[in-house]
């Protein structure tokens, strides 16, 4: 059976087990792909045999837990077998050795009712058990550490002749306790020859400083490092809780309306077609159209933008906007797996699956460092004493102790992700959508941003200015027809042109009529009715078809009619550009950006009154979409080793364009299916001041992880060589491991600020 999903990995609380964990299952013939992300305790797993990498992860850390995700998303897929549901249902409890029978009547929404329902409980649990676990875990730790603080009191007495049994005693008892999962796990570690981790690392140099009769600070560095276990653990929590509440978008409910009457469903058994009723307070739990009412909708959950938006009747609402005022009723227009939110939400908790090569660097050189470091301490025990220099071999072996408990990686293993992790959520509640680390450290080294006009730089409301026919026919027959071929269009001009001919006549266009309707891309319309042959385009389309055109030198996009090759005239549309367009493009200069470009496929009037606005350095008009991909490729060509270059455009016309950039970055008019699939960013508000913004957070991001380094780094390798001269003890060790540690989890937080 073939399955690609998302698991969560309960009980993963080590960056270098994460690691582990992946590197182990890469290795199985049945994966295709597999991230295992540490931050999130998440899992994208794509194979044909999960049962198998599940028995994998057992077996590396039996202490994990798999528990598949999204199972409803996958049901959205069934419609008329019931028997592919239960299995589904029997699947989603049998990695946990569980199995659930299903009685629904409806084989669809019974099932996914029931299995919500699960999964909703679980979360619950999950909560409140995460609660008791760190209530009992701070317990443990309270009473372990009076139990030390009063070993230590008594240490003197404990140790004195003929009492020095007693010592051994106490101390051997409390780091029994303490270390007991520690000891467990290295010791299956070093079993099966997977070389060091933290808790090998931790069982050596505390069962080393017993055997030279350290053993406070035995047991010490062993309460310690589990004292710093548990606060990295609140504040791995606390992130995760942050991104968590990015997810509270998440619609609980839908109110579905049946025959006058309204029943509480959830929204993965709404179909096409139903209608909802929204109340104020109320999230709106899929996309649709709006029926019946109007309100005042706060969309920041999915732009970033605080300030509520004013819809009424036939205007789109999306899943996750909340309904401010009035009581409104939704017609459905997509499942929820098809949904903006739905997708939106995927993208953020997918993020991190593709990690930056800063993140991949130090995942591979925290394996090589580790085992470095080990050799340098056992050197450290050997060499110094066995050729007689400085101090006895007990001296010698307490530095190398030392040098072990220093050695430990975790400091970069979980903050570096960490890092990446908090930017991509500080990103999304902005409005920014980034789809990987990636592309979040690539955001900084911008250097050109290549703009598209229509819908980026103005705001893509087209109407239509004015009307000029010739060659016997009125302006209102030059409307009629250039509505009739722009019928089944859904580009912003061919709408303006259909609103125009609306408010002339007062009706929709009729459109029963036309044959065919062929769209030439870049060009325009070639449109057949009855025994006449319709153009509606460009200058480009006429001269395609030999029809001699006026071309009037004026602003805004010219829409040229011609009616069995004889030319009727044109229809002139305006578009303005965005309100805050100008002053993104400043932001954008004193982000970094030297050079600003435009392409469109506009004429080079509107073009060139466009750039001498902005003040853009460059711009290419009259484009058809392969020649904005050649044009991109030489401004790639010329930017060579100088940085990166952004190319932002609307994501549906422009998708080629998007896929050839550095990086892609689509305005994505708040829910369009392709900007959302096709770009490396989509900016959720359609504001070009979001490009800066997010440049401006990746030199942050940046600067963090820097920081972080240098700090872990810098610290460890003092520390280190401390250790080696005889100036640091197993405390100022488990500083520069749990400290450190700390310290660099706590700087890593700060993105989410």
């Amino acid at each position: 059976m073939k399955t690609s999903g998302k698991y969560t990995l309960e009980n993963l609380d080590c960056a270098v087990c994460a690691a582990n964990i992946e590197e182990g299952i890469k290795k199985l013939d049945c994966v295709r792909s597999v991230s295992v992300n540490f931050a999130t305790q998440s899992m994208n797993l794509d194979t044909d045999n999960p049962e198998v990498v599940i028995r994998e992860i057992k077996r590396i850390e039996p202490e994990v837990r798999v528990v598949p995700q999204k199972i409803i998303t996958h049901l959205s897929g069934f419609t008329n077998s019931r028997d592919r549901v239960e299995n589904w249902a029997f699947q989603s409890d049998s990695y946990s050795g569980k199995q659930q029978q299903v009685d629904s009547i409806d084989p669809i929404a019974g099932t996914k009712s029931f299995i919500s329902a699960r999964i909703q409980k679980k979360e619950q649990v999950s909560s409140k058990g995460t609660s008791l676990i760190n209530r009992r875990d701070l317990g443990f730790l309270i009473i372990v550490s009076v139990s030390y603080v009063l070993a230590m009191c008594f240490n003197r007495v404990l140790s004195a002749t003929p009492y020095h049994w007693a010592e051994y005693l106490v101390f051997l008892a409390i780091y029994g306790v303490v270390g007991k999962d520690v000891l467990r796990k290295a010791f299956r570690h070093v079993l099966r020859l997977e070389g060091f981790d933290e808790n090998v690392l931790m069982s050596l140099a505390t069962i080393g400083a017993i055997l030279i009769h350290a053993l406070p600070e035995a047991v010490g560095v062993m309460l310690f490092y589990l004292i710093g276990e548990f606060f990295q653990k609140l504040s791995l929590n606390r992130s995760r809780r942050s991104i968590q509440a990015l997810l509270a978008v998440r619609p609980d409910y839908a109110n579905l309306k049946v025959n006058g009457k309204e029943k509480q469903v959830t929204p993965d058994t709404v179909v096409c077609g139903d209608m909802l009723v929204v109340r104020p307070g109320e999230k709106i739990p899929l996309d649709g159209i709006i029926a019946h009412g109007e309100t005042q909708v706060d969309t920041s959950a999915l732009t970033g933008e605080s300030v509520p938006r004013s819809v009424s009747v036939k205007d789109t609402v999306l899943a996750g906007m909340i309904n401010l005022s009035g009581l409104i009723e939704v017609q459905v227009s997509r499942v929820y797996g098809e949904s903006s939110i739905s997708k939106i939400l995927d993208l953020v908790e997918n993020a991190t699956e593709k990690k930056a090569k800063t993140e991949q660097f130090f995942a591979v050189f925290a394996r090589y460092y580790t085992p470095v470091v080990f050799a340098l301490a056992l050197l450290t025990a050997v060499l110094p004493p066995l050729f007689g220099y400085g101090a006895n071999w007990g001296e010698w072996i307490y530095r190398a102790l030392v040098i072990l408990v220093i050695s430990c990686p975790c400091a970069l293993v979980v903050s570096i992700p960490l890092v990446y992790f908090g930017g991509i959520g500080a990103a999304s509640r902005r409005g920014i959508l980034v789809k990987g680390s990636d592309y979040l450290e690539s955001l900084r080294k911008v250097k050109t941003v290549v703009l598209d006009k229509t819908g980026t730089l103005t705001c893509g409301h087209f109407k239509v200015s004015n009307i000029v026919s010739c060659n016997g026919i009125s302006r209102e027959e030059l409307l009629e027809y250039a509505a009739k071929a722009e019928s089944h269009s859904n580009h912003p001009i061919a709408r303006s042109v259909l609103e125009a001919a609306r408010q002339a006549s007062h009706r929709q266009p009729v459109c029963s009529e036309l044959i065919s309707c062929e769209e030439i891309s870049g060009q325009g319309i070639k449109a057949r009715e009855d025994n006449q042959v319709i153009l509606v385009g460009n200058d480009k389309l006429m001269r395609h078809f030999g029809v001699p055109c006026d071309v009037p030198n004026t602003a805004g996009t010219v829409v040229h009619v011609a009616v069995n090759s004889e030319y009727k005239g044109y229809l002139l549309i305006g578009d303005e550009l965005k309100p805050d367009t100008e002053e993104a493009i400043r932001q954008m200069r004193k982000a970094g950006i030297r050079k600003i470009v435009m392409l469109t496929g506009d004429r080079n009037r509107v073009a060139q009154e466009i750039a001498a606005k902005l003040k853009l350095d460059q711009y290419y008009s009259d484009l058809m979409p392969e020649d904005k991909v050649k044009h991109l490729e030489q401004i790639i060509q010329e930017e060579e080793g100088e940085g990166k270059v952004l190319f932002v455009g609307d994501g549906i016309n422009d998708a080629p364009v998007l896929a050839r950039a550095d990086i892609g970055v689509s305005m994505g008019k708040l829910g369009a299916d392709a900007a959302i699939e096709t770009a490396d960013v989509v900016i959720m508000n359609d504001s070009l001041k979001k490009i800066p913004e997010a440049i401006l957070l990746s030199g942050r991001v940046r600067r963090i992880l820097i920081q972080n380094v240098v700090f872990a780094l810098g610290i460890k390798f003092l520390l280190i060589a401390l250790g080696f001269l005889g100036m640091a003890s197993m405390w100022e060790a488990v500083f520069g491991d749990v400290g450190v540690t700390l310290l660099a989890i706590l700087n890593a937080t700060r993105i989410f600020l």
